[in-house]
C-alpha cells in the first residue's frame, strides 16, 4: 500500500482555512474573515508569505484590524522564479493543513499563493472554494492566467462575482459547483472606507486637495519586467505630465523600483516633472488616494474593481484585462502600453461623467459564507 497521505474525510474537522499572500489577497477576504467572526464559525488564517515586508504586507492586518495568520510559509518571497515560490508555498501549506485538517479551503484570485493553496488542499481531499472565479483575461502570457484556470478546475465550489465570469466558467467546462455571488470588493471597499476616513491622513501629509491629482500604479510582470514595455508606458507618463499640470502620485512597488534602476531607466523618470515617487502605502491610505483622485492610472485587476466602485475614472495599462464588466458600464479604457494610447486613454476618461452603475453586485460575502455553512453543516466554535 502507498504510504503517501490522503485525509480522510472522518479526519476533517469543522474548521475553515483561509489563504492569503498578497495585498490583494488580504483585502479582499477582509470581508469574509469579519463574516466568518460574525457568525463565530471556527477558522485560521494561512499566509503563504508571497508578499512579506511590513509596507507591503502586514501592515494590511494592523490597519484593517484583522485577525493575525495562524501559519506563515517562511522565506516564500526569496525565491525569484515561479515554479520555486509555488513548490515552497505547497510545502508548506500542506503541512499546515495536515496539522489543522480542515474541511474547507478557501482562496481568492489567481496568485500563485491561491493555486498553491489551493493544490495542497487538493492533493489531500479536502474542498477548495474559489472566490473570484471564472474571471479570464485570455492572455496566456501571464501567470494570473494560468493560475485562476488551474484553480478554476480544481475546485469544488466555484465562487463567480458575475454573469459573465459564470459563463466562463461553463464555457470551461469545470467539476465544481457555480455560485454567482458577487465580488468581496465591493464589500471590502464599503467597509474599509470607513477604517479609512478614520485613520487616514496620507492627503495632509502629501498636501493634496480632492479631484487635483493623478495616482499611478505599475507592477504587472508584463509591464515592468520587459523593458520596451516599461519604457513606453513611461513616455506616456510624460506626455501626460507635459499636458497636464496635475502632480502624478506613484506609490512605487518595490519590483518597479528594482526594475527602473536594472533597465537604467531613472533618466526618463525625472523628466516626468509633476511625478511624486512616494513608497507603497498601507491599504487604508491608499484607498484615501484612491477616492479622491481624479484619474487612476495602473496595471492591477484589483484596483480596476476599486476605482469603479469609488466612481473614480481607471486607464487599464495593459493590452487586455479579466474585468471587462468595467468596459461594459464605462469606467474603464484600456490602453496598453503605448504612449499615444495612453493620452487618449486619459483624454477619453478624465472628464467622463461618474454616472455608471456598481456591477460587482453587494452582499458577496454573506452569500459565500451562507453557502459554506450549509454545505459544510459548521456549527458553533
Amino acid at each position: 500500500m502507498s504510504d503517501l497521505k490522503i485525509l480522510m474525510k472522518s479526519e476533517l474537522k469543522e474548521k475553515v482555512c483561509v489563504v492569503v499572500g498578497t495585498r490583494p489577497g488580504i483585502i479582499k477576504f477582509s470581508p469574509i474573515i469579519r463574516e466568518l467572526i460574525n457568525r463565530d464559525i471556527s477558522f485560521f488564517i494561512l499566509h503563504t508569505g508571497q508578499h512579506y515586508s511590513y509596507e507591503m504586507d502586514k501592515i494590511f492586518f494592523d490597519d484593517l484590524e484583522l485577525t493575525e495568520p495562524k501559519y506563515h510559509i517562511d522565506e516564500v518571497y526569496k525565491e525569484k522564479f515561479h515554479g520555486g515560490q509555488t513548490a515552497k508555498m505547497l510545502i508548506g501549506a500542506e503541512q499546515a493543513l495536515l496539522k489543522e485538517k480542515p474541511c474547507v479551503v478557501l482562496v481568492g484570485g489567481d496568485a500563485n499563493t491561491n493555486f498553491s493553496g489551493a493544490l495542497a488542499a487538493r492533493k489531500l481531499g479536502i474542498s477548495v472554494g474559489h472566490i473570484e472565479a471564472g474571471l479570464r483575461s485570455n492572455d496566456w502570457r501571464m501567470p494570473e492566467e494560468h493560475n485562476r484556470i488551474m484553480i478554476d478546475h480544481i475546485s469544488e465550489y466555484l465562487f463567480a462575482p458575475t454573469d459573465d465570469a459564470k459563463k466562463n466558467l461553463i464555457r470551461d467546462n469545470v467539476k465544481g459547483q457555480i455560485f454567482v455571488t458577487g465580488n468581496t470588493i465591493v464589500d471590502a471597499v464599503s467597509q474599509n472606507i470607513l477604517i479609512s476616513e478614520r485613520k487616514s491622513n496620507i492627503l495632509n501629509v502629501l498636501k493634496l486637495k480632492k479631484d487635483n491629482y493623478f495616482l499611478l500604479t505599475i507592477h504587472r510582470e508584463e509591464n515592468v519586467d520587459y523593458k520596451e514595455n516599461f519604457k513606453n508606458i513611461l513616455s506616456g507618463i510624460k506626455i501626460i505630465s507635459d499636458q497636464y499640470e496635475y502632480p502624478i502620485i506613484f506609490p512605487a512597488h518595490p519590483r518597479t523600483v528594482k526594475r527602473l534602476n536594472y533597465f537604467k531607466l531613472i533618466p526618463l523618470i525625472d523628466k516626468i516633472h509633476n511625478l511624486n515617487i512616494i513608497p507603497p502605502q498601507g491599504y487604508l491610505d491608499f484607498l484615501m488616494l484612491l477616492k479622491n483622485c481624479n484619474l487612476i492610472l495602473t496595471d492591477s485587476g484589483g484596483i480596476q474593481e476599486e476605482s469603479c466602485i469609488l466612481k473614480i475614472p481607471c486607464v487599464t495599462l495593459r493590452e487586455n484585462t479579466e474585468r471587462p464588466e468595467t468596459l461594459k458600464v464605462g469606467s474603464n479604457y484600456v490602453s496598453g502600453s503605448s504612449p499615444s494610447k495612453i493620452l487618449e486613454g486619459v483624454r477619453t476618461m478624465l472628464y467622463k461623467k461618474r454616472d455608471w452603475p456598481n456591477p460587482f453586485g453587494e452582499g458577496a460575502s454573506k452569500k459565500i459564507i451562507s453557502i459554506i455553512e450549509e454545505e459544510f453543516n459548521l456549527g458553533k466554535k
